[in-house]
C-alpha cells in the first residue's frame, strides 16, 4: 500500500520531534530552508524544460516536502498547519473561478461553459486586485516580491502596469525602445561613465524583457535556454580544441565556435 499525505505529515513531525528527531531538521527555521525552496522550485522547472519527465515525480516530491516542512513549523508556532494551507488554497481557487463554481461552493457547477479565455483572464485579474486591496495593498506594483529573479520581476512589474493600461499597443513599441536604449548604452560607453553604463544596461535589459512579454515569452525561460545552448557549444569547443583555450588565437576559437554551431544545426 503506497504512503499517503498523512504519512508524510507524520514523518515530518517525527523529524522535528525533540529528543528523537533529526538534529539537522530540528535546527531549521522558515528563513534557513527558504533557499532550499527556491532551489527545489528551479529543479522542477529545469526538469520540465529538459523534458526529463522520468525524474519529474521525484523533483515534485522534493518541492512538496518544502511545503510540508513549512506547515510543520507553522503548526509548532501555532500560526497555521497543512490543513489550513489546503483550506485557504481551495477557498481562494473557488473564489477566483466563479465561471466554474458559480455559487462559490466546491459542489456548484456550470453545465455549459461559455466563458472565453480572455474573459476568464480579465475576471481573474480583477479578483486578484480585489484581494490585494482587501489586504491593504493599494498601489498597482506595491506587492510584487522584491526577491524574484530580476527578469521575472521586470516582467511582472510590466504585466501589472499593462493591466491598468500603461503599455505599448504592440511589440513594435518596445522593439523601437530597444534600439533607443542600445544607442544610449553605446553613448555611455563612449563617455566611459560607469554609472551611466550600468543604468543604460539595466534599461536595455528591462526593455528586452518587455519585448519578451509582448511576444508571450518567459524571459527567464528564454535565457535559461540560451544558457544551455552556450554550455553545449562551449563544451563542444573544449572537446575539439587541440590545446587549452587560453592558448588559442581568437581566429581559432571563432572557427571552433562556428563548427560547434554548424554541427548542432546539422543534427536537428
Amino acid at each position: 500500500m503506497p504512503y499517503s499525505i498523512d504519512d508524510l505529515l507524520y514523518l515530518m513531525a517525527r523529524l522535528r520531534e525533540p529528543g528523537s528527531g533529526c538534529p539537522w531538521d530540528l535546527k531549521q527555521s522558515y528563513r534557513s530552508i527558504a533557499p532550499s525552496t527556491l532551489e527545489e522550485a528551479y529543479e522542477v522547472v529545469d526538469t520540465i524544460e529538459r523534458g526529463d519527465y522520468n525524474h519529474l515525480r521525484e523533483e515534485l516530491g522534493d518541492l512538496l516536502f518544502q511545503v510540508i516542512f513549512y506547515s510543520q513549523l507553522g503548526h509548532e508556532d501555532e500560526r497555521f498547519d497543512f490543513a489550513g494551507i489546503v483550506d485557504g488554497l481551495v477557498q481562494k481557487l473557488i473564489r477566483r473561478h466563479p465561471h466554474v463554481f458559480p455559487e462559490g461552493t466546491l459542489e456548484s457547477r456550470i453545465d455549459d461553459q461559455k466563458a472565453l479565455p480572455v474573459e476568464v483572464k480579465q475576471r481573474w485579474e480583477t479578483i486578484k486586485q480585489q484581494e490585494r486591496e482587501a489586504k491593504g495593498v493599494r498601489g498597482t506594483l506595491d506587492d510584487v516580491p522584491l526577491n524574484l529573479p530580476a527578469l521575472t520581476r521586470a516582467a511582472k512589474l510590466q504585466k501589472r502596469a499593462a493591466g491598468v493600461g500603461f503599455d505599448w499597443p504592440a511589440v513594435n513599441g518596445p522593439l523601437d525602445k530597444v534600439r533607443e536604449e542600445t544607442d544610449e548604452l553605446v553613448e555611455a560607453i563612449a563617455e566611459q561613465d560607469h554609472e551611466a553604463i550600468t543604468e543604460e544596461l539595466g534599461d536595455l535589459l528591462f526593455t528586452v524583457t518587455n519585448v519578451a512579454r509582448h511576444l508571450k515569452i518567459d524571459p527567464e525561460a528564454a535565457l535559461r535556454s540560451a544558457n544551455r545552448k552556450f554550455e553545449r557549444r562551449f563544451g563542444a569547443v573544449e572537446a575539439e580544441a587541440a590545446a587549452p583555450l587560453q592558448e588559442l588565437s581568437e581566429e581559432t576559437l571563432d572557427a571552433l565556435w562556428n563548427r560547434a554551431k554548424a554541427s548542432e544545426k546539422s543534427s536537428l
